[in-house]
């Protein structure tokens, strides 16, 4: 997780918030960067899952939500991450999800961790994305 690091080819990036993550690809195998859209994620039964560990009891119900989906986002990165299906991520996620996300990452996917960005992209474009990557690494 340094500076000055190139994307590599294929590696999984992430763009969330607390709401939703996005996933593609870098599709550029030239050193460049090319982002190939491969999914989504979206919150699911947030009222029956709950966030990991403990909430302030002054916690907004959007906060308590925001916290469950980062757990339900670090679950399906390590899933993939047993799975094999990534070498190399890249996760970008507003400064919140981001400091919710850290702590309960599994060891599998922070070792694949290769560019942290905190900024909010969700609603970016392509360009817009690149741009912030590019200037990040």
């Amino acid at each position: 997780m340094t500076n000055q690091t190139q994307i590599p080819h294929e590696a999984l990036i992430v763009i969330s918030t607390g709401a939703e993550a996005q996933f593609y690809r870098n599709a550029a195998d030239d050193g460049n960067l090319k982002l190939s859209a491969v999914g989504s994620l979206e919150p699911k039964n947030l009222a029956d899952d709950g966030p990991a560990g403990k909430r302030p009891p002054e916690s907004s119900q959007r906060e308590t939500d925001e916290a469950t989906f980062s757990k339900q986002l670090a679950r399906h990165l390590y899933s993939m991450a047993h799975a094999g299906e990534f070498d190399d991520l890249v996760l970008v996620a507003d400064p919140d999800t981001l400091g919710e996300l850290r702590p309960i990452l599994h060891q599998e996917v922070t070792d694949k961790i290769v560019l942290e960005l905190g900024k909010t992209l969700v609603n970016s474009t392509e360009d817009e994305i690149k741009r912030s990557l590019t200037s990040a690494s």
